[in-house]
């Protein structure tokens, strides 16, 4: 769990990259200029070389150190340090991985990475079995196995995604071309990824922050929390999948200036993602008691997190417009603005009120859960407020000389 924790927000750093390789190729596709989509892609990869030495390093030098700052006793550290190393090495194919993954949204091949990514989780679940308990003739690695089976399935998927992109789509858009180093569309690269980068890494880092304060409540509300968050995930899944969507249909618009058609495809593709979240919440709110008894035959857990799944059942259709007019944004390359809402509104609102209701007003586990939506309300709202004020007759596709 503590390691998943700071694989995340390690995660969330370099993200930025991913997104920005999608939503540039994405304009790049539709205004047929793929020659510098693939140029922007190649400049790309240089960044996650430069990320993946800096993660190798941290795996390599500071993993006690992690483990040790974020509390662990000497029994943890001592079996968890190799397993998290390795996770830092597995980061290392991810970070790529993202960045391939962009480039195929961007181009409406949304298969590849479904397919890479199906291969190399079910890989994860496989060496996770034989590794650990060394099953098959394999050896038994314990907790460390676990860290090796998911290197293998990011190594998997990179593999397969580098196979993609530089073997089968070459014909058609010749990615193995040799590419100089262009300094103005490198600072646009490194712009638009640091921007998309923290304002990952600022959502992700006040989520760490709320879960400090709810580790506090005691074992029943964290053990609460982090189902009911597990719940929720079912819902985020989708609306990731929008938010993509929404971000690919929009700069390929943008991309062939049909800026009106633009700002359409973001409306419908959050009309159908909000239906999708309003189905899911429906079913979280009739059916939340035994949904949390899946996880739990605790019964002051499973009457906790019913009743915090009933008060988000609904409040998570925000999540979906927070995500999918983000989408929408990063598709315009409005990055600035999703840097600093982010910023702003995670430690500047959702932290002061998360303490405010949990401990202040003593409100315990609904009160931190109350705050979180309310953070997400806000969030989506003002988003959403942004996708209409844009002037979008003026929008242009992201050149290297823009701020």
């Amino acid at each position: 769990g503590i390691s998943n924790i700071v694989m995340y927000n390690a995660w969330a750093l370099f993200s930025g990259i991913g997104h920005t390789v999608n939503y540039l190729v994405a304009q790049n596709y539709g205004a047929n200029t793929m020659k510098q989509g693939v140029e922007r892609t190649y400049i790309a990869f240089y960044l996650c070389a430069l990320a993946g030495v800096l993660v190798f390093l941290i795996g390599w030098f500071t993993n006690d150190s992690i483990l040790r700052l974020m509390g662990g006793s000497p029994e943890l550290v001592g079996a968890g340090s190799d397993y998290l190393g390795i996770r830092f090495y597995a980061m290392v194919f991810s970070i790529f991985t993202f960045a391939f993954h962009g480039f195929f949204r961007g181009i409406e091949d949304t298969k590849t990475p479904m397919i890479t990514s199906l291969i190399g989780n079910l890989a994860v679940i496989l060496f996770t079995y034989t590794l650990t308990y060394g099953r098959w003739g394999f050896p038994e690695l314990g907790l460390a196995g676990a860290g090796w089976a998911i290197l293998i399935g990011e190594g998997i998927s990179f593999l397969l995604s580098f196979y993609v992109y530089f073997i089968r789509l070459h014909t058609r858009y010749q990615t193995r071309a040799k590419v100089k180093l262009n300094l103005a569309e490198s600072r646009l690269i490194l712009r638009e990824s640091s921007k998309l980068g923290f304002q990952e890494f600022a959502l992700s880092i006040s989520m760490f922050i709320f879960t400090m304060f709810v580790t506090r409540l005691g074992t029943h509300a964290l053990a609460a929390n982090e189902i009911a968050l597990n719940v929720m995930g079912f819902g985020f899944m989708p609306a990731f999948a929008f938010a993509t969507t929404a971000t690919i249909l929009v700069g390929q618009e943008i991309g062939k200036g049909e800026r009106l058609a633009a700002r359409r495809w973001g409306t419908d593709t959050a009309l159908l993602g909000s239906f999708i979240m309003f189905v899911l919440g429906t079913v979280e709110f009739f059916f939340a008691e035994p949904i949390a008894r899946i996880y739990t035959d605790d019964p002051q857990v499973y009457a906790l997190t019913a009743f915090l799944l009933k008060i988000s059942a609904y409040l998570q259709i925000f999540d979906g417009l927070l995500m999918i007019y983000s989408g929408g944004l990063r598709g315009i390359g409005d990055t600035s603005f999703l840097l600093w809402s982010s910023l702003l509104l995670s430690w500047f609102l959702f932290l002061p009120l998360s303490y405010l209701l949990t401990f202040v007003l003593d409100l315990k586990s609904v009160g931190a859960w109350v705050s979180l939506y309310m953070f997400i309300m806000v969030y989506g709202v003002t988003v959403m407020t942004r996708y209409y004020r844009v002037d979008w007759l003026s929008l242009q596709a992201k050149a290297a000389h823009e701020p």
